[in-house]
């Protein structure tokens, strides 16, 4: 999965702003990656894998991605509100059609990676607390060495997004909606309102966009990803997602059970 995520990026980083030729390349890196980790739970785990299976995946990415647009317009309107956020012109649709493949690919690989993989795994062995934590400080950590990055941004995406992926993994035990709703936040995020993400630099979507202010309402240079409206949006989903999972019965004790998967 790590060589199929690096060939991809380095792919796509190789055209820089390719636009439409960005978006075939991505998809191509996010469709592959899906293939060779359904290879490798077949290879290696000896069962079929049921997390990133065909039934119910366009439905439950649907709605993952309309809940990342949702949120992610919930904590832009909060900043915009407050004079927070500001469009300055019309972007591009090519540019827009590069970060959608651009983000699909990030997503599918992060989540596969993360999720899929070790949160799955540490899950199996020491339960779903534990593998929230550790996974989420994991993600949170591997947001560090981009340009604008920030300790505190870090935190922030180990609490809103690292926690809420993998509780909605947990709720659901497919893919297909963390995926979804990654994806949709992301977009939503560069593709459309065009600002910053994760302190990877401003890129040029449907709009060009322009934060400013307080770096715990705007999130300063890190993107609104470190604002406390997106920490709030999704401690909040990562509440409810967890409770899904409790009432479905699909959290593991420390030790426990594999939960019953593709609820």
């Amino acid at each position: 999965m790590a060589v199929v995520a690096f060939v991809g990026s380095q792919a796509i980083g190789a055209v820089g702003d390719g636009g439409y030729v960005t978006l075939v390349l991505g998809v191509a890196t996010a469709a592959l990656a899906v293939a060779v980790y359904a290879w490798a739970v077949r290879w290696t785990e000896r069962r079929r894998p049921v997390e990133v299976g065909a039934p119910g995946a366009a439905g439950a990415l649907g709605r993952g991605v309309l809940i990342g647009v949702g949120m992610f317009g919930f904590v832009i309107v909060n900043i915009w509100f407050l004079g927070g956020y500001r469009v300055e012109g019309a972007g591009s649709v090519a540019g827009a059609a590069g970060l959608l493949g651009f983000m699909a690919a990030a997503a599918v690989t992060e989540e596969l990676m993360f999720r899929g993989i070790l949160f799955r795994l540490v899950e199996q062995r020491a339960g779903t607390w534990i593998a929230l934590a550790l996974t989420g400080v994991l993600f949170g950590l591997s947001h560090l060495p981009n340009p604008n990055a920030s300790v505190w941004g870090a935190v922030a995406i180990a609490v809103e997004a690292g926690g809420m992926l993998a509780a909605a993994y947990a709720a659901t035990r497919t893919l297909w909606l963390p995926i979804g709703l990654h994806f949709g936040w992301n977009f939503a995020a560069a593709g459309i309102f065009g600002t910053e993400v994760s302190g990877n630099g401003t890129p040029e979507g449907l709009l060009q966009g322009e934060t400013s202010g307080p770096l715990l309402i705007s999130g300063g240079a890190f993107g609104p990803e470190g604002s406390l409206y997106a920490v709030l949006a999704g401690v909040v989903l990562t509440i409810v997602f967890l409770w899904l999972a409790r009432r479905r019965g699909h959290l593991v004790p420390r030790g426990g059970r594999t939960p019953t998967l593709a609820r």
